[in-house]
């Protein structure tokens, strides 16, 4: 099988062939259609963060296919049904995160293509448990993106309590935001887009946006502000500055929920304003497999739309300099052929 491989961190990706891997017991091999490029994949191969994965590492964590292998004692998947293999590619099940639905912050997970080999690759393997049946209908080029993209800003605005009639400013409309806007429209929310692009600005128009606000031109902490200031902000902007002008555009009791990681990222926030008008700064990681059956669910009722551009997987290196430099409007999916 082909798969992009990091051999050193900061280097580029090597593209091999490798030996088809086998499931042990309570996994699955999956023959893949689709992965998504998510930042964090980026991030994952240059070793930006604190806690950095081990070469050779195959990256990607939005891996879309059908099993093709069953380990001993899977009972539950069937050979030939599409599932998708998120960041969350395993928790232990037992502690008192995992016992109470915050599987995400479990201390003992395993990330997909960071703990363990991931989708940059024509197969993987998957555990079982944790390998998200992909409902019928859904195109895998759409359900890559929502295995992260989706998932995560969705969480996001759950853990935002997001209702009807707020407004939600969303910083940064790409591969997570756009989907992000989709998501606060279906709560009811009156949404504010922030970007520096005219492609993204009118992408987030496009999909239900009801204010513009491009940072280039006007402060948007002052913008929000003057429609009353957001009651939640989502910052998915990869941009220490971005942050900071989040926070600087939430109405009292404001929530700043942080969504995008920065390789180096530090905000300064004022404690005075913080405490004097009860704002809120809440850290969200990606979503449960709860979550992103909701997010497919919500897909298959077409009640979202996935914006991507698909390449082959020998364009990685390219494709991750188009990410960094801004040059991709959403997402890029990875296709794999099929047959053969």
């Amino acid at each position: 099988m082909k798969a992009a491989v990091v051999r050193a961190l900061g280097e580029p990706l090597v593209i091999e062939d490798r030996p088809d891997p086998e499931p042990g017991p309570g996994q699955v091999r999956i023959r893949l259609e689709a992965s998504g490029l998510c930042h964090t994949d980026i991030h994952a191969a240059h070793g930006d963060w604190p806690v950095k994965p081990s070469p050779p590492f195959v990256p990607g964590h939005e891996g879309v296919g059908r099993v093709e292998a069953l380990g001993d004692g899977v009972t539950h998947l069937r050979i030939g049904q599409r599932v998708a293999v998120p960041w969350l590619g395993q928790a232990c099940g037992r502690c008192q995160y995992c016992l109470s639905g915050w599987e995400t912050l479990c201390e003992r997970q395993v990330n997909t293509g960071y703990g363990c080999d991931g989708g940059y690759a024509e197969k993987m393997i998957a555990s079982a448990d944790f390998a998200q049946p992909v409902p019928d209908g859904i195109d895998p080029r759409d359900a890559a993106p929502l295995t992260c993209a989706g998932v995560t800003t969705y969480k996001a605005l759950k853990v935002a309590e997001v209702r009807p009639a707020q407004l939600v400013a969303i910083s940064g409309i790409g591969g997570l935001g756009h989907l992000a806007v989709q998501y606060a429209k279906i709560a009811g929310a009156t949404v504010a887009a922030i970007d520096v692009t005219d492609a993204k600005l009118e992408l987030a128009r496009e999909l239900g946006a009801d204010i513009l606000i491009d940072a280039r031109k006007e402060d948007p902490a002052e913008v929000l502000q003057r429609h009353g200031g957001a009651h939640t902000v989502l910052a998915c902007a990869v941009n220490d500055a971005a942050f900071e002008a989040a926070y600087g555009g939430l109405r009292r009791g404001g929530k700043l929920v942080m969504v995008a990681l920065p390789a180096h990222g530090t905000v300064r926030l004022p404690i005075f304003d913080t405490v004097l008008k009860g704002i809120s700064v809440i850290g969200s990681i990606v979503g449960t497999r709860q979550d992103l059956a909701e997010v497919f669910q919500l897909h298959a009722a077409g009640r979202t739309r996935v914006i991507s551009v698909s390449r082959e997987l020998e364009t990685v290196n390219e494709s991750f300099q188009d990410v960094l430099h801004g040059d991709v409007d959403a997402r890029i999916v990875f296709e794999f052929p099929q047959g053969g």
